[in-house]
């Protein structure tokens, strides 16, 4: 393999860190709550049509916050960003986004889709009361693997906060959430 000059180098990590830049600004800019609704709209029918039993879990939830797309982007030092709305009753109540930070080997850009599931009235009650709420210090959320055949274990499941990950591949695995700050917003 060749090897590269250090300005080389330099020069690749400069467009990769401009890249990564520019994708979280143009997500960053505020998105209206009908376009936030509609992405969420299409989030939970892709849960619905990949996840066994889906529907049914999502049914029997007290309430539900959808971020359709996270943005996550690094060199060394991340961030990630989205927005997504809270909703009970198949209707949406709030608006809130998402962010976090994250210090390590990284390198590149990657889009996600993230739900929490809130499964207890309580838990929901206090995640909404909150004026910033921060998974792993707030609340612990509970990251769901799926069992064979791509279905949820609803029998298994006793956690107050469940959460998913998708990637444009499917369900992520080895995440977490922990250290992500969800704020309501104005819409």
């Amino acid at each position: 393999m060749p090897t590269r000059s250090p300005a080389v180098i330099r020069g690749l990590c400069a467009l990769l860190a401009l890249s990564a830049a520019v994708a979280l600004s143009q997500h960053a800019a505020a998105a209206s709550a009908e376009e936030i609704d509609i992405e969420v709209d299409a989030a939970l029918e892709r849960f619905k049509k990949e996840v066994g039993g889906g529907e049914k879990f999502l049914t029997a939830a007290d309430g539900v916050l959808v971020f359709p797309s996270v943005i996550k982007a690094g060199i060394g030092i991340g961030g990630e960003y989205g927005e997504g709305a809270l909703r009970i009753d198949g209707k949406t109540v709030e608006y809130y986004s998402t962010a976090a930070a994250s210090i390590g080997f990284q390198l590149g850009a990657q889009s996600k889709t993230v739900m929490l599931v809130f499964l207890d009235a309580g838990a929901l009650n206090k995640f909404r009361a909150s004026q910033g709420w921060k998974a792993g210090v707030d609340g612990s959320v509970a990251l769901i693997k799926l069992g064979a055949g791509g279905a949820i274990d609803t029998e298994n499941i006793k956690d107050p906060i469940v959460g998913f990950v998708f990637s444009n591949k499917g369900l992520m695995y080895n995440l977490t959430l922990e250290g992500s700050k969800f704020t309501r917003l104005d819409k």
